[in-house]
């Protein structure tokens, strides 16, 4: 309640609670009182701190006892000429409302004892304590106004029971104004029940804008909060690296979460069930930030990289492991814990992007196999063994599936990919756990990476989406030491990683096309060409060069499991399956006399990454680089063989470590055990050597590139990390970067891209209207 200079009283901020589900009224008591419905969007955080109850303070559902509250406030306030809870800044504020009890002591001396007894009530924090309806408070400010005597024994808040009910001009000037604020308030929960009843004859409004994408940030992997307030997604921070950046979808501006460096893809992070938080790929960590600034918090080791995630109401987290399984977490973190199990007599390689269903227990999650009867999305139980889950599939798409709640508690629709980019929605039942009815498209040409569409709904009726068109390019570019740009090589595309030929003169890659599927293309650094090197149908990734320059090795997926083939570089002939296990593998290095190939592999069963050593000729028996209990990937052999840079996360996070190595000539055990080195601190990754060894280069996690001298003689010894340059955008995550020389340096950079080609955030309110009839006819909104 406000009193403006012309004496005119304005009520503001009342009708806030649920009951009115987003809107908000004003009511203006001048000549002519008139009560005003203020324009407000569902799920955006409305009203004044000072009145805010601790409930709404903490963003945990509210009701009319959140509106009672806050009439409580008021009268403390018109009795006083204070107000109740008050800090120097908005988070004081709400640190009062929800730790500190008002101060009792300004209120008038003679006021009624009915009236403080209320205001204890309306004021009480736990709102199973609190005055239930607001009706109860305008009897008793009747009772008070009328002149009732006051009941024997009750007692004021500070404790006397006998209390004089002679009026005073300031409460007798206050009541008659917090009676009539009282029966507002009650005509509010009127009109919020009315419009409860009417809404289901009156559909909510189809509403359709755009907002532009960060610049020079290429595809952005983005999610809608539960509650549908806010957009987060993945962008350059100040920094340099990756960061999670959050925006209002009432706001004009977005920010970024300090601390929050992004190594993963597609997607790595998700929200939190409450919307406080966001868990993402922190590089071998799952980290948690709460959306508020507060730092981020480790929440458990993650053996590969995040793939989607989900968390329910019980805090019990899910998510995805590239390469790997579902893995389980509890929100207050610990080790993980696999959910599912790859079947490789099935053709699985990875299961992904999981998403909690109502009940808290069971789940949809993505299963890629190269057997099309295999791959698609399935239901899966945190009640059930990882071997045991249910192997009957809901959707044969390529693509990821999540849920959407409807009106209806029991049923919802899922969401998906169709062939061609088509958004698809079909009714499910969350208790049968089946789908009902047809499917209907809801949006088209949408944008997808491998198994991962370009889509996020919330529980309110926002869906967001990218189309097809605005998938990342990128260029190979390269760098001097200090970081400017020389050139760029070859044409455009979706990179995934790079190698540069030991005389420097090509490279090969993999590219991803608008199918997400992973081919090899060799670079030419003199013609400046790009050229298909793989032509089949399956994903062929990860490619390095033996010494010599004359093949390629590189990683497949035609029998199921990522397993290592060989092709001759010039193109002629056809790949060669070198070693095949169930285990996924990549290659890293190769020795240079042609006898060992280094490669990573992931262990089925527990998704943990090790070394190993596979022999080349013979019986090609492979064995551990060395054993350890940590993940271990990207070893990289120094120019000499002897020593070998590869990244673990012994010590909690991936760091750079070189280690002697020495392959015996029948294959016996490597002679890795005992002394290592740590190279980077702070975290690091994709290191690489220069060509006489006596400098090693890495990428720190906010994508700094950084240098560090190694001397060999009369020992090994490594100097302190130098920073060179910072790398351009997606480098820490999907671009290693090489030195050709020590002088030039190869990095995938984002290609240029016209204005007009800009990709955008297409927004939808109240997206189920597109399955009536009418949507066709929607209103397009641009702001």
């Amino acid at each position: 309640i406000k009193i403006s200079r012309e004496d005119v009283v304005k009520i503001l901020d009342f009708g806030l609670a649920k009951a009115i589900e987003g809107d908000a009224w004003s009511m203006d008591m001048g000549n002519s009182p008139t009560l005003t419905r203020m324009a407000t969007q569902a799920g955006v955080l409305l009203g004044t701190a000072s009145y805010m109850s601790p409930e709404q303070a903490k963003a945990k559902p509210v009701d009319r006892r959140a509106d009672i509250w806050a009439f409580g406030c008021v009268l403390y306030e018109m009795l006083t000429g204070k107000m109740a809870f008050h800090g120097e800044t908005v988070s004081d504020t709400l640190a009062a409302v929800i730790k500190e009890e008002p101060d009792w002591s300004p209120l008038p001396k003679d006021t009624p004892a009915r009236v403080r007894v209320l205001l204890q009530r309306c004021l009480q924090k736990d709102a199973k304590q609190r005055l239930q309806a607001i009706g109860e408070a305008r009897i008793t400010l009747d009772e008070v106004l009328s002149g009732s005597p006051e009941a024997v024994g009750v007692p004021n808040i500070s404790g006397s029971a006998d209390i004089s009910s002679a009026s005073l001009p300031l409460w007798r000037r206050a009541l008659p104004w917090a009676l009539f604020g009282a029966t507002i308030i009650a005509l509010a929960a009127v009109i919020g029940v009315w419009k409860s009843a009417t809404a289901k004859h009156t559909p909510p409004e189809l509403m359709r804008f755009e907002i532009p994408t960060p610049q020079e940030s290429g595809d952005v992997v983005f999610a809608l909060s539960p509650n549908g307030r806010d957009l987060a997604f993945t962008a350059r921070g100040s920094g340099g690296a990756f960061m999670l950046w959050v925006r209002p979808l009432d706001s004009n501006n977005a920010h970024e979460l300090p601390g929050s460096v992004v190594t993963g893809s597609n997607p790595p992070f998700f929200w939190s069930s409450d919307s406080r938080y966001i868990l993402y790929d922190g590089g071998g960590k799952l980290e948690k930030i709460d959306v508020n600034g507060d730092p981020p918090q480790t929440l458990c080791d993650v053996a590969g990289i995040v793939v989607g995630g989900s968390e329910n109401k019980d805090g019990v987290i899910i998510f995805g492991q590239s390469p790997g399984v579902i893995m389980r977490v509890s929100a207050s973190g610990g080790t993980a814990t696999p959910l599912t199990a790859l079947k490789p007599s099935r053709g699985e390689t990875q299961h992904a992007l999981p998403w909690f269903l109502p009940d808290g227990k069971h789940f949809v999650y993505h299963r890629t196999s190269t057997n099309p009867a295999v791959d698609g999305d399935y239901i899966g139980s945190i009640d059930v063994a990882p071997g045991k889950q249910d192997e009957k599939r809901l959707f044969a798409t390529q693509y990821n599936a999540i849920y959407v709640p409807s009106a209806d508690s029991n049923n919802g629709y899922m969401l998906y990919l169709a062939s061609g980019g088509a958004l698809m929605a079909q009714p499910f039942d969350a208790e049968s756990l089946k789908l009902t009815g047809e499917p209907a498209a809801i949006a088209e040409h949408v944008q997808a990476f491998r198994e991962f569409g370009y889509f996020s709904v919330s529980d309110d009726g926002k869906l967001v989406y990218t189309n097809a068109g605005s998938i990342r390019s990128e260029q190979i570019t390269l760098f001097d030491r200090a970081g400017k740009a020389l050139g760029t090589v070859g044409d455009p595309a979706t990179y995934g990683g790079l190698r540069i030929s030991p005389n420097g003169s090509k490279a090969a890659a993999n590219a991803i096309d608008a199918r997400g599927q992973s081919s090899l293309w060799m670079i030419d650094f003199l013609r400046h060409t790009t050229t298909r090197f793989t032509f089949d149908s399956f994903d062929s990734t990860s490619p390095i060069w033996s010494p010599d320059g004359s093949k390629i090795i590189f990683s497949s997926n035609q029998n199921g499991a990522y397993d290592l083939y060989e092709k001759p570089s010039d193109g002629a002939g056809s790949e060669t399956l070198i070693f095949r296990s169930a285990a996924n593998k990549v290659p890293c290095a190769m020795t240079h006399d042609g006898r060992f190939l280094i490669y990573e592999a992931q262990d089925p069963a527990t998704t943990k990454l090790d070394l190993w050593v596979l022999p080349l000729a013979g019986a090609k028996q492979p064995y551990p680089l060395h054993k350890s209990q940590a993940n271990e990937e990207e070893a990289r052999l120094s120019p000499n063989d002897r020593w070998v840079a590869y990244v673990s996360d012994q010590s909690g996070r991936d760091e750079i470590y070189v280690r002697p190595f020495s392959a015996g000539a029948t294959g016996g055990a490597a002679s890795t055990e005992g002394a290592q080195w740590q190279i980077s601190y702070g975290g690091g990754h994709l290191a690489t050597w220069s060509k006489d060894g006596k400098e090693l280069y890495y990428l720190a996690f906010d994508g700094k590139v950084m240098e560090v001298d190694v001397s060999t003689q009369p020992v090994f010894q490594a100097g302190a990390p130098k920073f060179l340059f910072q790398a351009p955008v997606h480098a820490a995550s999907l671009s290693p970067g090489y030195t050709i020389d020590g002088k030039r340096f190869v990095f995938l950079a984002p290609a240029e891209q016209s204005s007009q080609a800009r990709s955008a955030f297409n927004v939808v309110l109240n997206w189920q209207a597109m399955l009536r009839p009418s949507a066709q006819n929607s209103p397009q909104v641009t702001p």
